[in-house]
């Protein structure tokens, strides 16, 4: 898989794609991750991105053609570009696990007040990891690669991440290991009792019971 993100800020990656399991799954071939500043792109002559909304109104709106002409020089048939942005569809682990499959993904990261409204026409899909501001689209560039590249053939064992939260809608069951006792706190009998059917049985429980007092919602969905 090839992933192209475009941001003003690349240097905020520093560090995150040069560790664990995103930097052992570049070294293995698995995942390209490239860093493309869209400033680059500008034909504005005092080298501009953004500029004062239409309208009026407070901050600065990114302006199209950096943006146009970024995505215009990396898209190829097997691209997805994908618009981060507060107003996208919540991101969710069914959505890694479609894009996982994808070939090429090109990640725009937003900046300032907002985007001029017509880069939403070269996009495929607007994503929005969750209901709160940040002040760009880097941070959730960053948890889609890390989502998406775990899930790459390869790159983790499938058991654990078929096992993880959300993947049939329940939070994680409870894990533990040696020792035994802690502080007082004991090992539930069952995960020492060598049952796998009552050990699967108790786990599915757990998840239930964490997922209704935690993430009802998930429940309903």
């Amino acid at each position: 898989m090839k992933i192209d993100i475009l941001t003003l800020f690349p240097n905020m990656f520093d560090g995150v794609f040069t560790e664990s399991i995103i930097k052992r799954a570049c070294e293995l071939g698995k995942v390209e991750i490239n860093l493309i500043n869209f400033r680059d792109f500008t034909k504005d002559p005092h080298n501009k991105v953004d500029d004062t909304p239409y309208g009026g109104g407070a901050g600065m709106v990114l302006m199209a053609q950096p943006i146009f002409d970024c995505v215009k020089s990396l898209k190829t048939d097997d691209s997805k570009v994908i618009l981060l942005t507060p107003s996208g569809i919540k991101y969710k682990q069914e959505i890694a696990y479609d894009l996982k499959n994808e070939k090429h993904l090109i990640i725009i990261c937003g900046h300032y007040e907002g985007f001029d409204e017509r880069i939403k026409s070269i996009c495929d899909l607007e994503l929005s990891i969750g209901d709160y501001v940040l002040t760009g689209g880097e941070i959730p560039a960053m948890v889609l690669v890390d989502s998406i590249t775990r899930l790459l053939d390869g790159v983790i064992t499938s058991e654990s991440h078929i096992n993880d939260s959300f993947n049939n809608n329940l939070l994680d069951y409870p894990s533990y290991t040696k020792p035994r006792v802690y502080e007082g706190m004991e090992v539930p009998e069952v995960l020492l009792s060598g049952n796998h059917k009552k050990i699967d049985e108790y786990r599915h429980q757990e998840q239930i019971r964490i997922t209704k007092e935690n993430r009802p919602d998930l429940l309903d969905e």
